[in-house]
């Protein structure tokens, strides 16, 4: 029985910073949780248990019990709350809406101005650039960190207002009907910023008329909505849905009549961008340090919003050519002395601290980790404060030792209990430092972008040619999400990670997957399973391929091997007898059937003897039955592989009933968990759709990409007709042609089948065709017509081109190209 159930409205009561009357343990609430693997700290913490199609946020609770968390919002009236005796509870109808209501209250406590940006893209460009702009001593700017912008994202964002700020910037995000009221309850923003509109999040909507009249919910109630007037369709619905009539507007266009009237955008060489309009009666100006498209445009919004806000243009003028990059991601990389590196050294303060000290735990390579940290700069807290909060936030994230750089946090060395070391600059720290103290660590680079950790980074990396691979690690957990919520909620996955997790890194994704509480990993050889043993996974994990040297390096790190055949079955027998083992900890293993594949596996008639063995040996159990379809991805087979499940079925059911005890069944990969979703058993083996490549065209669009393969241009020349190119001469330019040279060959996994045409490669955004024969480290592609130069980037596949694209050309499939890709090739893993 419950003893609080409250309306999500009457959560209001639960103040930031007050005592939480009438419960049953005294509460002061300073900071909310929604994910159980953030908690940074259990006192003055309140857990909402946000329940999802793909999670139930309840299934936490005891472990965060267990961890001294006492105070909880649920939504499960059957909860047994008598489990866990000295915890708060409270009992609401929706715990998102009751996290949405409890912010809305503590946002109405601010009188201070508020950005609220939306738009399709450049929302958190424009708010990090705004920060950039409006941060100044004694004025101190809050927004939204990283891209938190999300139905959860923002509440998490505003509640971070406290009395100090004088101006707070948020960004929101839509995919659904109905969302963007909440959110302008959260937010109730009296700025508004509309960036543009795009296809982005599009399925829910009829059409973008329809998304833009969502979006512009948000702005309902502000003083003055900014946008650009050249957007037809935005300018159309905010005329037809008279919104104007009840706010003011600020506006910037180059074709349209504005506020702000652009007349020229000059690009200067290839570094800088002259904007010039009139605003009022007068001609001004700005320079910018970007000459993309998109950067003019987040920039123009940015120059809109000072104005409005009162700046003079010769302050503003000042600001502009200082705006700096923004990195909205992670990076994790292979840095010196088997160092694990992540650069997060772009933009600084407490709350992207939090977060990256959260990645930097998920990785469990290293045991010890060193966080590289500089001054954090318009906190808005005293040095006392903000450095004390810091030290107690390294000491919950096992942090060993911290480098702080920069004269306010050298000042506050008394503060951090853990190994330290100060300097007052970057360039210091580069001169007195010696590197070779980094040794096997995971290593945060975390600073604000004056301190130009740039150069640290640089130092820190392995050494790698131009060639890079990059691995999304959001698209990872999004498509994973994706087939998670594709199965039954008492459904196990079983990930695959074999051969290095497809070619993207083994310890790297699976750390990733662990995090994100996969039930199962799958490798081929039990190598790739000690290795990720080492690197401190801790999930089940299948050998699918154990040989007789293996069995003992299996039992010794507790990983779970395929049993295919009566001798494999003997060669764990005797490896058992050779070891000693806990009687009550007896060898997981996997029974595979044969069913139609051919492969391996036992026939039925083998499977009576086989559970006559099982059972006359106490030291094993079977922890599945499973077998492989031939053919699950081929709907012209759709019959065979029936009735492989149906001989799996009938095989599997008679195994259980003799061994007596519940084993889990599996049948469905990654084709079959869409094809066959009657067949998802007790667990699906997910393999190539957790890199974002499905068998079915028709699910390809739910799934994002994870890899991209680029290098760069190392020179271009331009040949007369009639010469040729590469080796054996096989290229031959028909008429004068300008040739690019990049530095990725048949060594780095560019096959030779690609070669005098066969493949393309992308580079100036146009498709360009490979010329000659590919060589180990080079190879040349035909960029007649193009306005490229050295230097610039070259994609071999990824999201502007599909892997399966240049499967195609090279008569291949997507797993061929992704392990095929080398070692020297240099990883790199981003989060947003």
């Amino acid at each position: 029985m419950f003893p609080h159930k409250f309306k999500a409205t009457e959560i209001r009561t639960l103040t930031k910073g007050e005592f939480m009357s009438g419960l049953k343990h005294d509460a002061v609430i300073n900071d909310i949780l929604i994910d159980s693997r953030r908690l940074f700290k259990v006192d003055n913490t309140l857990f909402f248990a946000i329940t999802s199609k793909r999670n139930d946020g309840h299934q936490y609770i005891n472990e965060l019990y267990q961890k001294g968390l006492r105070n909880f919002i649920v939504s499960n009236p059957a909860l047994d709350i008598t489990k866990w005796p000295n915890a708060n509870f409270i009992l609401v109808n929706n715990t998102l809406d009751a996290l949405q209501a409890l912010v809305a209250a503590h946002r109405k406590k601010f009188n201070i101005p508020v950005i609220g940006i939306s738009g399709s893209n450049g929302k958190t460009i424009v708010k990090e650039w705004l920060y950039q702009l409006l941060s100044r001593k004694g004025h101190r700017v809050i927004r939204s960190p990283k891209s938190y912008n999300s139905q959860i994202g923002v509440p998490l964002s505003v509640w971070q207002m406290e009395k100090d700020y004088h101006l707070a910037i948020f960004e929101a995000g839509i995919s659904e009907l109905g969302e963007m009221n909440k959110l302008q309850q959260v937010i109730k923003p009296t700025i508004g910023i509309f960036t543009n509109i795009g296809e982005a999040h599009s399925e829910n909507f009829i059409n973008r008329k329809q998304k833009i009249g969502e979006k512009l919910k948000l702005f309902t109630k502000v003083d003055t909505l900014i946008y650009c007037t050249d957007h037809a369709e935005i300018q159309e619905v905010i005329i037809k849905s008279r919104i104007i009539d009840s706010i003011g507007s600020f506006t910037w266009g180059r074709k349209q009549k504005a506020d702000l009237q652009i007349t020229t955008i000059s690009k200067k060489g290839n570094a800088r961008t002259q904007i010039e309009a009139i605003f009022g009666n007068s001609q001004i100006s700005i320079n910018i340090p970007f000459v993309d498209e998109a950067s003019i445009e987040n920039a123009i919004h940015c120059w809109a919003t000072m104005l409005y806000l009162g700046y003079e243009n010769n302050i503003i003028a000042e600001r502009m050519p200082l705006l700096g990059p923004i990195a909205m991601r992670l990076e994790l990389k292979e840095g010196i002395n088997n160092c694990t590196v992540i650069n997060d050294s772009y933009n600084s303060d407490i709350n992207s601290l939090a977060i990256a000290l959260g990645f930097l735990n998920q990785q469990t390579q290293q045991k010890d980790k060193t966080v590289i940290l500089s001054d954090i700069l318009q906190s808005g807290k005293s040095d006392v404060y903000l450095y004390g909060k810091i030290s107690e936030m390294l000491v919950q994230q096992n942090v060993k030792k911290l480098i702080g750089i920069g004269p306010a946090i050298s000042k506050q060395e008394g503060q951090f209990t853990i190994e330290k070391e100060f300097y007052k600059s970057t360039g210091e720290f580069l001169r007195a430092f010696s590197f070779t103290h980094f040794q096997n660590q995971g290593i945060l680079l975390k600073g604000a972008r004056v301190f130009e950790f740039e150069q640290i980074s640089k130092a820190l990396q392995q050494k790698a040619h131009e060639t890079i691979f990059e691995i999304n690690l959001n698209a990872l957990v999004h498509n994973f999400n994706y087939y998670k919520s594709q199965v039954g909620p008492t459904t196990k996955i079983m990930a695959m990670v074999k051969a290095g997790s497809y070619g993207n890194g083994s310890f790297e994704i699976a750390n990733t997957l662990q995090f994100h509480k996969v039930n199962y990993l799958a490798v081929a050889y039990a190598d790739e399973g000690i290795e990720l043993r080492k690197a401190g996974i801790k999930l089940p994990i299948m050998v699918m391929n154990p040989d007789e040297e293996s069995f003992d390096g299996i039992i010794a790190h507790t990983l779970e091997p395929e049993i295919y055949n009566f001798r494999v079955l003997g060669m764990l027998e005797k490896a058992i007898r050779r070891n000693i083992i806990p009687r009550n900890k007896p060898i997981k293993l996997h029974l595979k059937i044969d069913t139609g594949m051919h492969r391996l596996g036992f026939d039925e008639n083998d499977t009576g003897k086989l559970i006559t063995k099982i059972k006359a040996n106490s030291r094993l159990y079977v922890q599945s039955i499973f077998t492989h379809l031939a053919a699950s991805d081929d709907p012209s087979q759709k019959e065979f592989s029936g009735q492989q499940i149906r001989e799996f079925t009938r095989i599997s059911d008679a195994m259980v009933s003799e061994l007596g005890y519940d084993v889990l069944r599996h049948v469905l990969n990654t084709a079959g968990i869409s094809a066959f979703p009657h067949a998802q058993f007790d667990m699906v083996r997910l393999g190539i759709g957790l890199y974002g490549i499905s068998p079915d065209e028709a699910e390809q669009p739910q799934l994002e990409n994870v890899s991209t393969m680029k290098s760069s241009i190392s020179q271009i020349k331009t040949i007369g007709p009639g010469q040729t190119i590469g080796y054996g001469r096989s290229g031959k330019a028909g008429q004068e042609m300008k040739l690019a040279t990049i530095p990725i060959g048949y060594a780095d996994g560019l096959s030779r089948r690609l070669s005098n045409g066969h493949g393309h490669l992308v580079i100036g955004g146009k498709l360009v065709p490979i010329v000659g024969k590919v060589c180990m480290d080079m190879c040349m592609a035909d960029v007649t017509g193009l306005d490229v130069k050295e230097g610039d980037e070259v994609i071999v596949f990824g999201k502007e081109r599909s892997i399966t694209a240049l499967a195609t050309e090279m008569d291949a499939i997507p797993y061929e190209i992704l392990t095929g890709i080398s070692k020297r090739v240099k990883r790199v893993y981003f989060q947003e």
